[in-house]
């Protein structure tokens, strides 16, 4: 028996882009065996037509984007490439949500074992759900099997309750890096600035993050905190602290993952004050839990509160309560003995359900079990 050929489908992709979905794709492709299996990626949002390339163990067919609506990259093209490079996989693998991949299913007519990874709702683009529910009720019944990464996520989302009896849950994984290179002089420069330590932020500076909630949280503090990050609500979260004269916070700016890497190993603890459902799960709560940080997330119903348990990882507070925020990081910075026992199950956690391996090992398993059962069934239609 040959290699199990994956093929991946999503908007976007490394180095066009760098997020939580991407990184998932890149973990998975790169996490599996590849004397057993070879992994493409399709994606369209790209200023080129470059077709089938190698991309570190696995592949990436990339096409020219023509046009974008509601961050949704279409392309005329894509029905054509797509139609025939699925004929040469075993299974296809999409990402949702991503309703331009959806037409790209059906127009090809994709006769193939699929599974959709369910990354997040569609929060923010209210009106055009009106329009794009049909064709996503469609797409997700067609699918052979539905994945979500944690069941609080399955639990609160009402589109997924529909599909409960073909939903399977993998939780995101990450190789342990830890064992990653870091910068010495970075490493020095970051022990000289903050001798006593520090609490940290990792991610982009979007509206959902509830940045401005920490902020208020720590107008009359003195314990420092780092926001490592850019974009989104950049300019007015720092023209809220120049206008309140903060100078604990530090803006440093968004980092490769080796100086990333130095601030996770030097801090505190890790506070992630994401308050809304956009935030689906928030991989950097996986970072700081495998160097071994005590956590502070939100209770939001999503993945958050999957990888971070309340007083066992860390402390669970709710959205939007800058009152509570204040508490848990002064409890946490405070204590010392209790976040280290914190920190040590949240690397325990990470350990146990949260390593690149297990992701992939899961879903290979689901691929197989796709595979066959779809044979099964094309065996009995034929009949």
């Amino acid at each position: 028996m040959g290699k199990l050929r994956v093929l991946h489908c999503y908007k976007t992709y490394y180095p066009v882009t760098f997020g939580g979905i991407e990184q998932v794709i890149f973990q998975l492709s790169e996490a599996m065996n590849t004397d057993e299996v070879e992994s493409t990626v399709f994606c369209v949002n790209n200023s080129e037509d470059s077709g089938l390339e190698p991309f570190h163990n696995h592949y990436v067919f990339r096409t020219k984007k023509d046009f974008e609506i509601a961050s949704t990259p279409f392309s005329f093209k894509a029905f054509k490439q797509f139609k025939e490079l699925v004929k040469s996989f075993d299974i296809v693998h999409y990402h949702f949500p991503y309703p331009f991949m959806d037409m790209l299913h059906f127009a090809s007519k994709v006769n193939k074992p699929s599974v959709v990874s369910y990354h997040s709702d569609i929060i923010k683009q209210k009106k055009l759900m009106g329009l794009y529910n049909p064709l996503m009720k469609r797409f997700l019944k067609s699918v052979d099997r539905i994945v979500t990464a944690s069941p609080n996520y399955l639990n609160s989302s009402k589109v997924l309750q529909n599909y409960k009896d073909k939903v399977s849950i993998v939780p995101y994984g990450i190789p342990d890096i830890t064992k990653s290179k870091s910068d010495a002089d970075v490493n020095n420069e970051i022990t000289k600035q903050f001798p006593n330590g520090y609490f940290l932020f990792v991610g982009s500076f979007r509206y959902y993050k509830g940045l401005h909630y920490l902020l208020e949280a720590m107008k009359d503090s003195n314990i420092p905190i780092v926001l490592l990050g850019a974009n989104g609500e950049e300019d007015s979260l720092k023209k809220f602290v120049k206008e309140h004269n903060m100078t604990n916070i530090n803006f440093v700016g968004a980092k490769d993952d080796s100086i990333k890497y130095s601030y996770l190993a030097k801090a505190v603890g890790f506070v992630f004050p994401s308050h809304l459902r956009s935030e689906a799960f928030g991989i950097s709560l996986v970072e700081a839990a495998c160097f071994g940080l005590p956590l502070i997330s939100c209770e939001i119903g999503t993945g958050t509160t999957f990888i971070n348990t309340n007083d066992q990882t860390g402390i669970v507070i709710d959205g939007a309560n800058p009152e509570q925020l204040k508490r848990a990081v002064y409890n946490i910075w405070n204590d010392r003995s209790k976040s280290s026992e914190y920190g040590k199950r949240a690397r325990e956690r990470y350990e146990e359900i949260f390593t690149a391996k297990k992701m992939a090992s899961e879903y290979l398993d689901i691929y197989e079990e796709v595979i066959f059962q779809h044979k099964n069934r094309q065996f009995y239609i034929t009949r």
